[in-house]
């Protein structure tokens, strides 16, 4: 049975312009070394700057594997709940009907290239963003829409997804940052503590 293995990351640390910082470098020449371990087919990257950067780095390390955009993988909200949680409701104030339609509309879109089983063995690593991280992994769980608000992912934290026919998507890893030195963790979150 063909399996499609996923290596889900988000960008590494940019700056609030969408360049990656020199962290931000480290943090994908060090995940490259990692996914260079593994059978990797294909690098699909968002179109935003910080993604497309990270997926080139990722590329170095894996010699004679395409990398190529995906317009499904930009940074987008992918669901506006219609009762946002308090401590979210700044952050929705402001979309309108038709911004959730176009975000749903790119879920959508996401799940459905995706999200699913194909009909040979595959590894793709996707270079994307925080949300359509958390959306992917919402999904593959089966969990309500509302649920991608409270998951968050550091820079280049990596999340493995499986899919086969006739299986439920399985979850391997979430976050996973051990390729990355302490000081490299957690960037790309708020303030807290971390484990």
């Amino acid at each position: 049975m063909a399996t499609r293995h996923l290596y889900v990351v988000r960008h590494g640390a940019a700056d609030p312009f969408g360049t990656l910082t020199s962290t931000g470098e480290r943090q994908a020449h060090l995940l490259g070394e990692r996914l260079a371990r593994s059978p990797v087919d294909v690098v699909w990257h968002s179109p935003l700057p910080r993604a497309v950067r990270t997926a080139e780095i990722l590329g170095e390390h894996l010699p004679g594997v395409l990398v190529d955009e995906a317009a499904e993988l930009v940074d987008h909200v992918p669901h506006v709940p219609a009762d946002p949680p308090p401590a979210w409701a700044g952050f929705f104030d402001g979309y309108d009907a038709a911004e959730a339609a176009a975000g749903a509309r790119l879920a959508e879109a996401l799940t459905d290239r995706f999200a699913r089983p194909v009909a040979a063995e595959s590894h793709e690593v996707l270079v994307t963003h925080a949300y359509p991280v958390a959306w992917l992994v919402r999904h593959a769980l089966g969990a309500p829409p509302d649920r991608w608000l409270a998951m968050s992912c550091g820079n280049t934290g990596l999340t493995a997804l499986q899919f086969r026919e006739g299986t439920p998507p399985s979850l391997l890893v979430y976050n996973d940052m051990s390729h990355l030195p302490e000081e490299l963790r957690w960037t790309g979150f708020g303030p807290g503590s971390r484990p």
